[in-house]
């Protein structure tokens, strides 16, 4: 009953904020919202260029083209905006493995693991400044955040530590069995990873790109705050990106978006009046879903030739038919 409560209590939170949002949009800076939605395209594509380079890497004698990854990347993206759990990252998997003649998902997915080695350092820098700016709230005040996910898990570190735990061990056993499987796993594993052996490569082909990556993911979000009234600047930037980093970690709504709304709402409460920042909190979140969702049906319909959603499901149970179905869930597509 509590369970229900609570998230009831996250859903009507949601919509009042969503009003607020509704009622704002006279007030819109129309211009900043635009260039933010240019910017968050260009945070996209440029990330997709770091992937394909990774991809790329590992399947060097296969024609990999650069629309093929950003269309899977872009798709990922949107469809884990509008849908909880991570289905996007597997429709990634899926789209990148269809698009490469003679690949194997376990090369694939480790490719795009890459990207994910300088994302984690950025995130740690950027969680590191939000917690010293004195306004984000530590990690044991999580449990008295009105967001569901982040709360339970707040008040229950037993079970988080329980939860994580499984599922570390989960991920081993799963790569145990394919590798028992599949005596050649492990070798696609080390396929995967072929950008990383080689350090000027991954600095030249990787860091650069996600680094203007997350120039154009910082500028999205000043240029958002401005739209809202919020008042962009670095430091707000930055703190909205920590936000998104604790965001990244709850996957149980579209974009951890009653996460996003709880922290948004603490971090700038003496910045702007309660209703300013709710609809910020919503309204960010809708502009930036909808111009992912927009890429993202565009890229399947395009380049991949799928004309819904449930066409994709479709293709990917008859792979799945065929013995060769995506691994488990990561965060390589979530944001």
């Amino acid at each position: 009953m509590l369970v229900t409560a609570s998230l009831g209590s996250d859903i009507s939170r949601f919509f009042d904020s969503v009003g607020e949002f509704l009622g704002n949009l006279a007030g819109l800076n129309w211009l900043a919202l635009l260039l933010a939605l240019i910017c968050y395209f260009a945070y996209l594509t440029l990330r997709s260029r770091a992937l394909f380079n990774a991809v790329q890497a590992a399947f060097p004698s296969e024609p990999v083209r650069w629309r093929d990854i950003w269309g899977a990347y872009v798709s990922g993206v949107g469809i884990n905006q509008v849908f909880p759990l991570g289905g996007g990252t597997i429709v990634q998997y899926f789209l990148t493995r269809i698009s490469i003649p003679n690949s194997s998902y376990p090369a694939i997915v480790a490719a795009l693991w890459t990207g994910l080695v300088f994302d984690y350092a950025v995130n740690i820098v950027i969680l590191l400044f939000a917690f010293t700016q004195g306004v984000f709230p530590k990690p044991p005040d999580f449990s008295k955040l009105p967001a569901f996910d982040l709360a339970f898990f707040a008040s229950h570190p037993r079970f988080t530590l329980f939860f994580l735990t499984a599922l570390g061990i989960g991920v081993l056993v799963a790569f145990a069995l394919l590798s028992a499987r599949v005596k050649a796993f492990w070798a696609r594993v080390r396929q995967g990873f072929t950008i990383l052996r080689d350090r000027r490569r991954y600095l030249r082909e990787m860091v650069t790109w996600q680094s203007a990556a997350w120039i154009a993911r910082f500028f999205t979000y000043w240029f958002l705050l401005d739209a809202f009234h919020i008042g962009g600047g670095v430091r707000n930037a930055l703190l909205v990106l920590g936000v998104q980093v604790v965001a990244m970690l709850m996957p149980f709504t579209p974009g951890g978006a009653g996460v996003q709304q709880a922290l948004l709402l603490t971090v700038f409460a003496g910045a702007a009046t309660g209703a300013e920042v709710a609809a910020f909190s919503v309204g960010q979140q809708i502009a930036l879903a909808a111009g992912a969702a927009a890429m993202a049906f565009g890229a399947l319909a395009m380049i991949f030739r799928f004309r819904s959603f449930k066409e994709v499901i479709r293709a990917g149970k008859e792979h799945r038919k065929q013995g060769d179905a995506p691994p488990p869930i990561d965060a390589t597509a979530r944001t």
